[in-house]
């Protein structure tokens, strides 16, 4: 019985210590691939429409993960964009909802087309 504990107790710290170690993933780090902010205002991308490559991006308050939750934009919603930053954030508006604020471009792009 006391080995069945010690293994059971060792193999649950062999699954345990990873995940408990691994750093914190981050709003930065996204799992597709984004342009840079750049390249999505100039070069061959500057005439595609926008869409939202995410199922939802928070629509915020100022250009910043720190700002406030204005309102949600969906992927099936169609938007307005009027400004952007070199920090990657772009000012839109809902037109859907009509709720105008700040998505990070890490979600929303324009896509490359002719």
């Amino acid at each position: 019985m006391r080995a069945r504990i010690g293994v059971l107790a060792a193999t649950t710290a062999a699954i345990a210590l990873p995940i408990i170690t691994a750093p914190a993933a981050s709003a930065a780090t996204a799992t597709h691939a984004a342009p840079k902010a750049s390249s999505t205002w100039s070069g061959q991308c500057h005439r595609g429409p926008w869409e939202v490559h995410a199922k939802a991006v928070k629509l915020r308050s100022k250009p910043s993960p720190k700002g406030t939750v204005l309102g949600i934009l969906y992927k099936n919603h169609s938007f307005k964009a009027h400004s952007y930053t070199k920090w990657g954030w772009v000012n839109v508006t809902d037109t859907t909802t009509h709720i105008r604020g700040w998505v990070s471009m890490d979600y929303v792009w324009r896509s490359c087309v002719s």
